[in-house]
């Protein structure tokens, strides 16, 4: 039960950030927001201020923000009929700055959600800065030159802010071979080429550093190392996004809701309860931060049905001088749609297995 909880709370949080930027950047270019709603399925609650009515729904997962003739085909009257014309306050009537504005909100509300929660959990924990506090004898990074203290700058080229980047870079970015690795050491900054070895026991390649040394951030340190846990985790979004588009990344890596629900929300709520609620909260902020920049990175994916599909039609429209038919455009976004449902059935069963076949 505290579970699924925990699990319909981080998703209406992400879901809603997301369609209150829709809303709130629709509502300042004039654009009718038909209706607001938190949760899904029939309604519980619902009034009407304005020309926008608010919903309460029975299911409380997630949330929309409709507006008139987003559908880019018609847009309905107050008694549902279709209207020939697009109205004053039609999505089809705004200019396509304020469109592409509207649309892209979504996308930015959840990255804006993303640094408000890593400055929550910059100030409630502690960081390991990317310094070579130990030097492995006889590792790749000893054999190199690295000595204990070294800070490290780069890894070919990627910048290294913590040091938890540095295992991320060798999980989900090495592929094999030497790394340039730029160091400071008493403020100079110098280059070595390292050749990591493989570790049986973590299952990738390691360059031979430690660093069991952890800081605690405070006042304006805490700004500058919550925009680096946010890059951190648009780094790992991105990272595993190409692992995915290259076959690198098997059945059972692959979770739909269900499988956060149990194998994340629930396993990390298992593992940290007894370290107390502090534990707990660190770590489900965490989770909340990590779903909430991949909804955001996804969601401008140039996919139909997506906000990048529609983004990209917009920037059609500036580049042609005039938009894509709303009848052509409506016709692919529902093949779209069409194609993420079939995804979602297969995701949902995919979970299952997961779950339940070990």
């Amino acid at each position: 039960m505290v579970t699924l909880i925990l699990f319909i709370v981080i998703f209406s949080v992400v879901v809603i950030a997301h369609e209150f930027g829709h809303f709130l950047i629709a509502k300042a270019n004039g654009i009718h927001v038909v209706e607001f709603s938190v949760g899904m399925g029939p309604n519980i609650i619902s009034r009407k201020k304005g020309n926008t009515k608010y919903s309460l729904k029975l299911f409380p997962i997630g949330g929309a923000c409709m507006f008139e003739g987003e559908d880019g085909v018609a847009d309905k009257d107050d008694e549902g009929g279709d209207m020939r014309e697009p109205g004053p306050g039609s999505f089809l009537k705004a200019g396509v700055w304020a469109r592409i504005a509207t649309v892209a909100a979504g996308p930015l509300f959840n990255m804006i959600l993303a640094f408000i929660i890593a400055l929550i959990m910059s100030n409630m924990s502690v960081i390991q800065e990317p310094v070579a506090a130990e030097v492995t004898a006889g590792s790749g990074a000893w054999e190199a030159g690295l000595q204990d203290g070294d800070r490290i700058i780069s890894l070919n080229g990627e910048k290294v802010k913590l040091f938890r980047e540095i295992s991320l870079y060798m999980q989900l970015a090495y592929q094999g071979g030497d790394i340039e690795v730029v160091y400071e050491r008493d403020g100079e900054r110098h280059t070595a080429l390292l050749t990591p070895q493989y570790d049986e026991e973590y299952g990738y390649y390691l360059l031979g550093i430690r660093n069991p040394d952890l800081i605690q951030p405070k006042g304006l340190q805490c700004l500058k190392y919550a925009w680096y846990e946010m890059r951190y985790t648009v780094k790992m979004t991105y990272m595993s996004l190409g692992m995915l588009l290259r076959g690198q990344v098997s059945r059972k890596d692959v979770a739909g809701p269900v499988g956060i629900a149990v194998n994340v929300v629930g396993a990390t709520y298992e593992a940290s309860k007894e370290y107390g609620w502090q534990s707990v909260l660190l770590n489900m902020l965490n989770i909340t931060l990590m779903l909430s920049v991949n909804l955001g990175i996804l969601n401008l994916l140039p996919i139909p049905a997506l906000d990048g599909g529609r983004l990209v039609f917009l920037l059609i429209e500036v580049i042609r001088g005039k938009p894509v038919s709303p009848e052509k455009e409506g016709i692919v976004h529902f093949i779209g749609l069409v194609f993420f449902m079939v995804l979602m059935v297969f995701i949902f069963f995919n979970d299952l297995v997961n779950i339940f076949v070990k």
